[in-house]
């Protein structure tokens, strides 16, 4: 069992060197400069004719698609879905545990 060995005088003194002498930041180390895009976290107004008619144009809406088409959170999608049924705009069609699809009105 013992205890553990003592350093060298040698080791000592780089480890103090070390310590004492200013860590320059290496070209990788330095944070990058590229922004960050977050997606919106604002909901849409449903009433816009730029929506309807976007939501008019795909076949399926879920979620995940409407969130990518207007960057947006999938949260706000689905928002935004649940308002766009209440206004008749889309219907429902499916759901299973995790998903619910809607379908544009003709």
């Amino acid at each position: 069992m013992g205890s553990k060995k003592k350093r060298s005088l040698k080791q000592t003194e780089k480890s103090q060197t070390r310590k004492t002498q200013k860590k320059e930041p290496k070209p990788s180390e330095t944070p990058s400069k590229r922004e960050k895009k977050t997606a919106g976290i604002s909901l849409p107004n449903p009433r816009s004719e730029k929506i309807a008619n976007e939501v008019k144009k795909m076949k399926t809406l879920t979620p995940f698609a409407v969130a990518a088409r207007f960057n947006i959170r999938q949260s706000v999608a689905k928002d935004l879905l649940r308002q766009l049924e209440q206004q008749g705009i889309i219907q429902f069609v499916s759901r299973s545990r995790n998903l619910k699809i809607y379908a544009p009105v003709d």
